[in-house]
This record gives structure tokens, C-alpha cells and sequence, in this order.
């Protein structure tokens, strides 16, 4: 059996933007704590990613002292308090999902409107809100945060190796915006795995984690291109999707550190 480790920990703050790198996480309620607890929204409470907003990925983002920090060229540095928000709640929509979320206030909603060139605000999901993840799944009382619709996304650092071998041009991880990367087994052999244990919590694969046009984005620069989604079409495509990487729900708390051993059952 391989020795599979944890490789790379990674938290995205604010769905759509620059992830973070960790040496050690908390995996809380709706998965690693501080992940994707912030979303950008439109004037219909209607989520915004770099899906069609590729520009996010050039905000920054930073946690320290209590506060979201954030940073993007040409703009000011904002600062937001990480349980800031007003006492009004507002609805917003995640997919085919309405929750209630809280404004970070208008000079957040002014920062991000001058560097999207839209009309938009900047949310958070409160602790007490809950968001179920999709019952034909997931088990009753499973939760998400503004995650599309898992609280993690593991990949192999085989399955990239893999897919780089094939490239002309070998693409970085973060193109893939995982929370978990592993390393010590085959390409893609996260594909057969029922549940992997890690730092005290279980994770149940739940699903393959089928990719979007996010893949194709330069993460450093915003720049949009056509790899790897064709490269990977050849040899990953399954029912008219492209296959990459395992959705996971978890089960009980812990810590996760990068170079922790993980059990895998298949």
C-alpha cells in the first residue's frame, strides 16, 4: 500500500480569490476553518466566481489580527473584520442554494464594485447559518460553506505529475483550487478511494470533482487560455465531463498538517 501524506493545505477565504497556503488547518463545521466563508455577489444576491469574473484572481487575500485582508492591483488595501457584517441578514444564492448571509458594509461592496466594474457585495455566512450538502450524497446534518457544493476538494500531486507529463507547458496546482493535495501514490488513484483518514477526521469521497473553465485561468495573472481542459478531455472525460480530482465530506473535527500520514481504505 502507498504511503499517502498530506502535500499542500489550502483555505480560499473568499470564494473566487487567491487561495492561501497552511502549514496546519482546523477542519470545522463546513470544512477547513476561514475557507470560503466570504462571497462576492451581484445586486440579485447571485454569486460571483472567476467562472465569469476572472479579474478575482487577482484579489489577495490575507487573515491576521481579526481581519480579512485584501489586496488587488491599482487598489487601496481594505481591511474587513473577520466577524464583521451588520445585524441584517440578506438572501443569497449559491447554485441552486438561498441562504442567509450579512453585508461586510458598503465600503467593502465599493472596493470590490471598482475593481470588477460591477455593482456587487462583499458576504459573509454566519456560524449559526446552516447549508446542507446534497442529501443523495451526504449524510443529514452535513454542511458547506460558500464551497460550490463540497466543504473539500483533494487532488493527487500524482494526478497532476500526470496530467503535466502531457502538457507542453506544466501548469501549477492552484489552477485546480484544492484544499487537500496528497502525494505517495499513482496518478488519479484518489479516483478508488471510499474514505481517507487524516489528523483524526474521516473523509468520505463523495464524488469526482468535475472542472470548468476556472481550470484554464492563470491564477497569477487572470489570464484566460485554453489549456488544460482539452489536454485533459482526451484522457479524463466521463458522461460529457471532465473529471479531476474527489469532492470529500468529513466526519468529527481535528488538525491537519502537511506531512501527516493518511489512511486510505478503497
Amino acid at each position: 500500500m502507498d504511503e499517502v501524506r498530506i502535500a499542500g493545505l489550502f483555505v480560499y477565504p473568499v470564494k473566487g480569490c487567491r487561495g492561501l497556503a497552511l502549514d496546519a488547518a482546523e477542519v470545522g463545521a463546513r470544512g477547513l476553518v476561514g475557507d470560503r466563508e466570504w462571497m462576492v455577489v451581484g445586486p440579485d444576491g447571485g454569486f460571483l466566481s472567476q467562472r465569469t469574473h476572472p479579474r478575482m484572481a487577482l484579489i489577495e487575500v490575507a487573515l491576521g489580527d481579526g481581519r480579512l485582508v485584501l489586496g488587488a492591483p491599482g487598489m487601496a488595501e481594505l481591511a474587513v473584520p473577520l466577524d464583521g457584517g451588520g445585524p441584517a441578514a440578506r438572501p443569497v444564492t449559491i447554485w441552486r442554494d438561498t441562504v442567509e448571509a450579512v453585508s461586510a458594509g458598503p465600503e467593502a461592496a465599493a472596493w470590490f464594485s471598482a475593481f470588477l466594474g460591477l455593482d456587487c457585495d462583499l458576504v459573509r455566512m454566519p456560524a449559526a447559518v446552516p447549508r446542507r450538502v446534497d442529501p443523495a450524497r451526504a449524510r443529514p446534518g452535513d454542511l458547506v460553506g460558500f464551497a460550490d457544493a463540497y466543504p473539500f476538494l483533494l487532488v493527487s500531486q500524482g494526478s497532476l505529475d500526470e496530467l503535466n507529463r502531457r502538457l507542453v507547458t506544466p501548469l501549477p496546482m492552484d489552477r485546480f483550487r484544492p484544499n487537500l493535495v496528497v502525494d505517495g501514490c499513482a496518478p488519479h488513484a484518489e479516483d478508488g478511494w471510499r474514505t481517507l483518514v487524516a489528523g483524526g477526521v474521516t473523509f468520505r469521497v463523495a464524488k469526482p470533482c468535475a472542472r470548468c473553465v476556472v481550470t484554464a485561468t492563470d491564477q497569477r495573472t487572470g489570464a484566460r487560455g485554453d489549456e488544460p481542459l482539452g489536454t485533459l478531455a482526451a484522457y479524463r472525460l466521463r458522461d460529457g465531463k471532465i473529471l479531476f480530482g474527489q469532492n470529500l465530506v468529513h466526519d468529527g473535527r481535528g488538525t491537519l498538517r502537511v506531512g501527516a500520514r493518511c489512511d486510505v481504505t478503497v
